[in-house]
């Protein structure tokens, strides 16, 4: 699932803020790539971002200031680089051979 969040005017700032690993807000997003209980992915205006935990849930999406509010246990926030990107491909090439 992919939702397009709009990026209108100058280029935004990014800022994550994490409150006692339960809840989570997210500026200078650029669209959900996907999200299930166990993970979000989200295309920020810094790279992509995937954020991992148990229970997770969207709790706010906000379309248009590019804010997105997500509520569960957090365990893992990690930006996926160019060199992540490519470990990931080869985890599931081997996979889904």
């Amino acid at each position: 699932m992919t939702q397009n969040i709009g990026n209108k005017g100058p280029i935004q700032e990014h800022d994550i803020v994490m409150r006692s690993r339960r809840t989570l807000e997210i500026t200078g997003v650029k669209q959900v790539e996907s999200f299930d209980n166990e993970e979000f992915l989200l295309e920020t205006v810094m790279g992509f971002l995937s954020v991992k935990g148990q229970n997770l849930q969207m709790k706010n999406l906000d379309v248009d200031k590019g804010i997105v509010s997500i509520k569960g246990k957090i365990f893992e926030i990690i930006y996926l680089d160019e060199h992540h990107t490519e470990k990931a491909k080869g985890f599931f090439s081997k996979l889904f051979k």
